[in-house]
């Protein structure tokens, strides 16, 4: 494991897989075995099936998506990146239609690798500002109303 070989798997998993959408890398990059302890994946797979189905649905709900890696930090068998998620909204998302906005969104990651293969990811999106970039604002709206009704926000604690 060397920092070169650790760089070339991170390029390959933002600029192949993610980027232009080959899926068939993951079977190279990712280890069966691997473990996904983001927290808006709580029914994780395992292995490289359980990152293809979201590359499948981010694709054809962003045709255009585009992840820019704006920081990479590399140390032993981790890797952390903070990236720029970008594209516009031009399929279904979860329920949301497209609506033709462009949304650039935040992400932050840590991937530990372990013999040329990502066996476990952590992943912090931002997720509220990509809704409320489409002009979802499910949360936001019921905040509102909680506010906006006679419970208090005293009471809510």
């Amino acid at each position: 494991m060397s920092i070169e070989s650790n760089q070339k798997i991170i390029k390959r998993y933002f600029d192949e897989v993610w980027n232009k959408g080959d899926i068939s890398v993951l079977d190279e990059i990712v280890d069966p075995g691997f473990v996904n302890h983001s927290p808006s994946t709580p029914d994780s797979l395992g292995g490289p099936d359980d990152l293809k189905p979201m590359v499948i649905i981010l694709k054809a709900a962003f045709p255009d998506l585009k992840i820019i890696i704006e920081d990479e930090i590399y140390d032993g068998d981790k890797v952390a990146i903070r990236c720029k998620i970008q594209g516009t909204h031009l399929g279904h998302l979860f329920g949301v239609p497209p609506t033709g906005k462009f949304v650039s969104v935040s992400q932050i990651q840590i991937d530990r690798i372990v013999d040329d293969k990502i066996v476990e990811h952590w992943r912090l999106t931002d997720e509220l500002g990509m809704y409320r970039q489409l002009g979802v604002n499910r949360v936001m709206d019921n905040i509102k109303e909680l506010k906006d009704s006679e419970y208090q926000t005293d009471q809510m604690v």
